[in-house]
């Protein structure tokens, strides 16, 4: 048994989602925030067999897109904190996700 532990934008997280559950994927959804750019993210705990890992990622590939955004420099942490700072644009989605051994698991 393996968790994969998958962290993708808000914007993508919705179809991210179906796409799993259609095929077949338990997923429970956390909400969360990025450090870089202070912005919501959605991580993803999807507890699988070692069988479906490339199923899995594969979705995540498919579902989850990287676009380019404009932000204020002062979004991001640690850096620029003025009112003027000089907007950049980042690449912002996509996925990135961790697989975790599972010693062991069960419901109640």
């Amino acid at each position: 048994m393996k968790l994969i532990l998958a962290i993708v934008n808000n914007d993508d997280s919705n179809v991210v989602i179906s796409a799993l559950t259609n095929r077949g994927f338990e997923v429970t959804r956390l909400s969360t925030t990025g450090g870089f750019l202070n912005v919501g993210n959605t991580t993803l705990l999807i507890g699988t067999d070692e069988d479906r890992i490339d199923d899995a990622i594969e979705l995540l590939k498919i579902f989850s897109s990287t676009r380019r955004s404009v932000k204020s420099s002062r979004e991001s942490f640690g850096r620029g904190l003025r009112n003027d700072s000089v907007a950049e644009e980042v690449t912002v989605g996509g996925a990135t996700y961790f697989i975790l051994n599972v010693e062991e698991h069960g419901r109640i």
